[in-house]
C-alpha cells in the first residue's frame, strides 16, 4: 500500500464519524501523490503527512448562555489549531446548528492550504459553536458571544491565532466577541478580524471573498479566450460571500440570475437586484420570499433548484457538498463554462470530477474563496502599524493577490503534468510552501 494511501485510511479509522474531513483529506492527499511519490522514503520516515493531517491541537468546550426568558442553554464551542507551520493559527468562526468537530476539522484543513495559498505569513485553524444566530435577540447573541469568547479567550491572540467570522458570525457578533476578549485580557489588539471601522476593521473586508472569487474568476477566464462580460451567471446562497460576488460580477458586466437561502431560491430574469438582497439580508435578516415584492418579475421557488437555470457560469456560495452530480450533469447539459467556489468545499467529490473529465474551468474553494482571509491578514498589517488603509488600496492589493493566486495554481498543475486541474494545481502549490516550512522547523 502506497504512503498516501495508508494515512487515509489511518485517518478514517482514527476519525470515524467525520465524513466532510475525511472527504477533505482524500482529496488533498490524492492530489498530492505524485509529489509524494518523488519523496516517500523521506516522508514516511518523518511522518510528514501524519503531521499534515493531524492538527495541532483541538478544543472543545460548552458555552452556557440565558435566554430573554431566563432559560439557559448548552451550546459546544470549538476552536481547532491546525497547523502554525507559516504564521499564526487564521480562520473563521461558524456559528450554525450542523456544526461538530469533524466540520471544524475539514474547514481548518482546508484554510491551512487556502492560507499559503495567499502568499501571507499565515497558518491555518477553524473554530465556531452549534449555536444558532438566526431567530434570537440582539441580547441574546451577546449573552452567547460573552460566553464563548470567555473560554475562547485562553487560546488566542492576536500573534497565536486570529480569528474571524464565517457563517453565522458577521460584524455584530464580531463586535461583541471582541469586547468581551477586551474585557477580559485588558488589551486592545487585532485578535481578531473582520472588526467595525470604528475599532480597527479594515475597509473592503467585507466585500473581500465575493469580490476576490470573482477577480480569480476573471483572470482564469481571461488566459481561456473569453471575457466575463456579457456571461449570465447563477450564484447559490444569500449571506455575504454571495451578495459581493453577485454584485462584482454585475460590475464586472455578467447578469446574475439567482440567489438563495436555506428555505429557496429566487430567478430574477433581469438580474438579481443588489440593494434590495442587502435590504432584505444584511439590515432586516429576513428569508428571500421578501425579493418579490422589490422584483415583481421575479420568481421565487421552493427548496433546491438554482443549477437548473442555464448558465455560463456558476458561482455555488452558501456551504459545503451543495453542488451534486445530478446539478453539474444539468449545468454540464446547459453549457456552462466555468464552475468557481466561492464556499468552503460546496461541490460534492463525484460532481468535481465530473466537471475535471468534461473539460469544465473549475476553481477550488481554497482557490476562489482565498480573498476573504487575504484580507483578514491586510486587517491584521493595519492593527501592527496603527494604520487604516483605503478601501482603493486593499482592493488594489486583493486583487492582485488573487490574480497572482490563479498563475500560482496553474504554474504547479502544468509543473505536474495536471494543466487545467485546478484542484491539483491548489494542493500542490499550498503544500509546498507549508512542507517546506515543516522540514525547515523540524520534528514539532
Amino acid at each position: 500500500m502506497s504512503y498516501v494511501d495508508e494515512v487515509i485510511a489511518k485517518i478514517e479509522k482514527e476519525n470515524p464519524g467525520e465524513p466532510e474531513f475525511h472527504q477533505a483529506v482524500r482529496e488533498v492527499l490524492n492530489s498530492l501523490r505524485p509529489v509524494i511519490e518523488k519523496n516517500e522514503e523521506t516522508y514516511r520516515r518523518d511522518a510528514l503527512l501524519e503531521r499534515l493531517v493531524n492538527p495541532e491541537r483541538q478544543i472543545k468546550f460548552r458555552v452556557p448562555w440565558i435566554d430573554d426568558n431566563g432559560q439557559v442553554h448548552v451550546n459546544t464551542g470549538y476552536r481547532v489549531q491546525f497547523s502554525s507551520a507559516i504564521g499564526p493559527y487564521k480562520g473563521g468562526l461558524r456559528l450554525h446548528p450542523s456544526v461538530n468537530l469533524g466540520i471544524i476539522k475539514f474547514l481548518g484543513f482546508e484554510q491551512v492550504f487556502k492560507n499559503s495559498l495567499t502568499g501571507l505569513p499565515i497558518g491555518g485553524g477553524k473554530g465556531g459553536s452549534d449555536f444558532d444566530p438566526k431567530g434570537k435577540s440582539d441580547r441574546e447573541v451577546m449573552a452567547f458571544c460573552q460566553s464563548f469568547m470567555s473560554e475562547l479567550c485562553k487560546y488566542i491572540g492576536s500573534d497565536t491565532d486570529i480569528p474571524a467570522g464565517d457563517i453565522g458570525t458577521g460584524a455584530r457578533e464580531i463586535g461583541y466577541l471582541f469586547g468581551e476578549y477586551k474585557k477580559l485580557r485588558g488589551l486592545f489588539t487585532g485578535v481578531l478580524t473582520g472588526k467595525g471601522l470604528s475599532f480597527g476593521g479594515s475597509l473592503a473586508r467585507t466585500e473581500a471573498t465575493g469580490y476576490g472569487l470573482l477577480y480569480i474568476t476573471q483572470e482564469m477566464l481571461r488566459c481561456h479566450g473569453h471575457d466575463i462580460a456579457g456571461k449570465t451567471v447563477t450564484v447559490s446562497g444569500s449571506g455575504n460571500v454571495a451578495i459581493y460576488a453577485i454584485e462584482k460580477a454585475q460590475q464586472l458586466g455578467a447578469k446574475v440570475v439567482t440567489c438563495s437561502d436555506s428555505t429557496g431560491w429566487v430567478y430574477d430574469p433581469d438580474g438579481i437586484d443588489v440593494a434590495a438582497l442587502k435590504e432584505i439580508k444584511e439590515r432586516k435578516r429576513l428569508r428571500l420570499t421578501e425579493y418579490a415584492k422589490y422584483r415583481p418579475q421575479s420568481v421565487y421557488h421552493e427548496g433546491r433548484g438554482v443549477w437548473v437555470t442555464p448558465c455560463d457560469i456558476a458561482l455555488p456560495c452558501a456551504t459545503q457538498n451543495e453542488l451534486t452530480l445530478d446539478d453539474v450533469k444539468t449545468l454540464v447539459k446547459n453549457g456552462v463554462t466555468a464552475v468557481a467556489e466561492g464556499a468552503n468545499m460546496p461541490t460534492t467529490a463525484d460532481a468535481t470530477d465530473y466537471l475535471l473529465q468534461n473539460g469544465i474551468l473549475f476553481l477550488p474553494g481554497k482557490a476562489s474563496n482565498a480573498g476573504g482571509v487575504a484580507t483578514s491578514a491586510l486587517e491584521m498589517s493595519q492593527n501592527s502599524e496603527r494604520l487604516h488603509w483605503t478601501f482603493e488600496q486593499v482592493d488594489a492589493q486583493l486583487r492582485e493577490i488573487m490574480v497572482d493566486l490563479y498563475h500560482h495554481i496553474d504554474d504547479a498543475a502544468k509543473r505536474y503534468g495536471r494543466e487545467g486541474n485546478y484542484v491539483d494545481g491548489a494542493n500542490i502549490a499550498g503544500f509546498e510552501k507549508v512542507v517546506d516550512a515543516m522540514i525547515s522547523q523540524g520534528i514539532v
